[in-house]
């Protein structure tokens, strides 16, 4: 049992060092447009599936809350959280559209819209972004293995080289927590007195 936890750990390790070493003005790219999103007024909208549905959650929680800083709200939706939504669409136009159908209805053109994918081949996110780009907003995926089809949708496609989900969501949300911190740095000040 012990080999287990330490040969889990070790991966969690390995693929992390990969993202440092790789991906990190991929990271800081994705965080300035998320800036200039909200610097010009507009929204962002996220979306996913299972857990990458906690992850939205999570990150529009830290957005419209706030993450380390005192600041005002931010606005942020995660297009998971609405039960009635998500049935209404479901039953109504089938699963494949719960997404798309919000953006349809809550996009505007300048939003940043996020599609959180261990595959990378969701259908319902996959849709969610082909509207948000024919709305006229940022595509950005927070991907896994090779990044699937969402990856073509994407104007910033962030794909995590792993085949193994559990670890993808692990750097996913280490990324969310990247940007949360970026997001206030930049539009807000450099680190606040609770950081130093």
């Amino acid at each position: 049992m012990q080999q287990f936890v330490s040969a889990q750990l070790n991966e969690h390790t390995m693929l992390f060092q990969t993202i440092a070493s790789e991906m990190t003005s991929q990271i800081a790219r994705l965080s300035e447009r998320l800036i200039e999103t909200f610097k010009i007024g507009n929204k962002l909208l996220i979306m996913g599936n299972g857990g990458s549905a906690a992850d939205a959650q999570h990150f529009a929680g830290e957005i419209v809350s706030r993450f380390r800083m005192e600041r005002p709200a931010l606005p942020a939706i995660a297009l998971s959280t609405d039960t009635s939504i998500i049935t209404a669409i479901g039953n109504d136009y089938g699963f494949d559209r719960i997404f798309s159908r919000q953006i349809e209805a809550l996009a505007a053109p300048g939003d940043a819209v996020i599609g959180i994918s261990t595959s990378g081949n969701s259908p319902n996110v996959l849709k969610g972004l082909e509207v948000a780009r024919q709305a006229g907003c940022s595509t950005i995926g927070l991907l896994g293995k090779d990044g699937g089809t969402i990856k073509a949708l994407c104007d910033i496609p962030l794909i995590i080289p792993s085949n193994d989900t559990p670890r993808v969501q692990e750097v996913h949300i280490t990324v969310i927590h990247i940007l949360c911190d970026l997001i206030e740095q930049g539009l807000f000040g450099r680190f606040m007195k609770e950081r130093l």
